[in-house]
């Protein structure tokens, strides 16, 4: 047997069937990779996409958000409805409730699971959002208008209270620290984003520790009682990952997959992929864990050309997210860290402003909140390493671009 023929029979086995399992799946299809792929996912419905789940299908206004996708035209394999419960690497088998699966390849794309509130299990009335389930269950909720307690003033929370308030449910947010998006963003950017809350209606309560959950309230560490018909609880994620103890699998800090810098994990023939694998980025001189949509998209481009025999060149994307809020369209690009220079552009006041983050100079982050041009141009600027003046970088009405020394 050729090579080539022994390569094109390999069985590639997908762990996951979110963005990051599907798309790799796609990639490989597309790359010419003509042996079998199977996705193997824990969930039984068809492959979805999540962004939507906090906007529309929430709202009711969609019905779900499969992906569209023909997977019996291009031969990739489903197994829906199937949990995976370890791997044995050195025999190349996953193990299965329905028996072990043999793979030649195997890509890890688990995603992550929500990090759950201490204490609420089996309390009735308390959600999370993660998936198309958790979304059919707190519709009619919104649509009861219940008074709703939200758990978490990061990303998810302010999505899923946006939802609320358009629904005509009163909402409250609590939050253990200082400000909305404490870990994701210094004091100063966060400040004016917590006088959001308000204006859409909602009522945001920060230093506001969670004592307990009980039916129908949450009681906060002061004693203060607020009544809630529900609780819906976003105090962040963790990958999912927790199936690979033991296995001899690299883990990191956070449980994540230690991937290297083309996304293969520590033992042959596997990779792991967005959201429950970490990388090194060598544009930021640090490993990275990026729990954001487009590095699902972006890294299965990687593990499908490894896998066909190309040599690409290392992963190394610029992150990326987005996230809708309170009547306004909020995106960033790049990785900061507390030490970098940084610099408004606007009036954060206002509707639409930005910030950038400068590195010796050069742009490495860029916030836009309202301006998708500054978010635009600042993701190419941040690519190239480019260096920036500062004070045309502080001028909102100098294009971003127009600051490149």
């Amino acid at each position: 047997m050729s090579e080539q023929q022994r390569q094109s029979e390999r069985h590639v086995v997908i762990v996951g069937a979110g963005m990051a399992g599907v798309q790799t799946a796609v990639a490989l299809r597309e790359r010419g990779f003509a042996g079998p792929v199977t996705v193997i996912g824990a969930e039984p419905h068809q492959p979805y996409d999540r962004p939507p789940l906090s906007k529309a299908v929430l709202l009711g206004k969609a019905e779900g958000s499969a992906f569209d996708i023909d997977f019996e035209a291009l031969g990739i394999g489903l197994r829906l409805g199937r949990e995976v419960t370890g791997v044995r690497p050195a025999d190349h088998e996953l193990d299965t409730a329905e028996g072990p699966v043999a793979y030649d390849v195997l890509v890890l794309a688990t995603g992550a699971e929500p990090i759950r509130l201490p204490g609420t299990e089996g309390v009735p009335g308390v959600h999370i959002l993660r998936t198309l389930d958790d979304a059919a269950r707190l519709r009619p909720v919104l649509a009861a208008q219940h008074d709703i307690v939200v758990v978490g003033a990061g990303w998810i929370g302010a999505e899923f209270a946006t939802a609320a308030r358009e629904a005509g449910c009163a909402v409250t947010v609590v939050e253990a620290a200082g400000r909305p998006l404490a870990g994701a963003l210094p004091a100063e950017v966060a400040a004016p984003m917590a006088g959001w809350y308000a204006d859409s209606g909602a009522v945001l309560r920060t230093h506001a520790r969670v004592e307990h959950v009980e039916p129908g309230a949450v009681v906060l560490a002061d004693g203060t009682r607020l009544p809630a018909g529900a609780v819906v609880v976003g105090i962040g994620a963790r990958p999912a990952t927790a199936w690979l103890t033991g296995s001899g699998i690299a883990l990191g800090a956070h449980g994540e997959v230690v991937a290297d810098d083309h996304l293969r994990a520590s033992v042959p023939d596997v990779y792991g992929v967005g959201d429950c694998a970490s990388f090194p980025s060598g544009r930021y001189g640090e490993r990275l864990l990026v729990h954001h949509w487009d590095n699902a998209l972006q890294g299965p481009r990687t593990i499908a050309a490894n896998i066909i025999g190309e040599d690409p060149a290392a992963y190394d994307p610029v992150p990326y997210f987005w996230s809708e809020q309170f009547g306004r369209f909020v995106q960033y690009a790049g990785h900061h860290t507390p030490t970098d220079e940084l610099v408004w552009r606007g009036d954060p006041t206002g509707m639409a402003w930005s910030v950038c983050w400068l590195r010796s100079g050069a742009l490495v982050a860029v916030l836009a909140v309202g301006r998708p041009r500054d978010l635009a141009q600042g993701r190419k600027l941040i690519e190239s390493g480019t260096r920036l003046d500062p004070t045309l970088t502080a001028d909102p009405s100098v294009p971003l671009k127009k600051a490149a020394l």
